[in-house]
């Protein structure tokens, strides 16, 4: 099946047209994974940021 249809694209010259479509798939995936990625390392700061405040909140109130 696919290659009847690779067939069929290279025959018409539409290759330029897959090759854009098989870039396009690829950049969104990439891009997806990147801001999958980004919202994981936001948490774990924001994890890091709320235990920084615990710690200066015991120190500094103990005074």
């Amino acid at each position: 099946m696919i290659e009847h249809i690779l067939d069929s694209l290279i025959a018409r010259g539409d290759l330029a047209h897959l090759a854009l479509f098989m870039w396009a798939i690829a950049a969104s995936a990439t891009a997806a994974k990147l801001l999958t990625e980004l919202g994981q390392a936001n948490r774990r700061f924001d994890a890091f940021v709320r235990e920084l405040h615990h710690f200066n909140a015991r120190l500094f109130d103990g005074d």
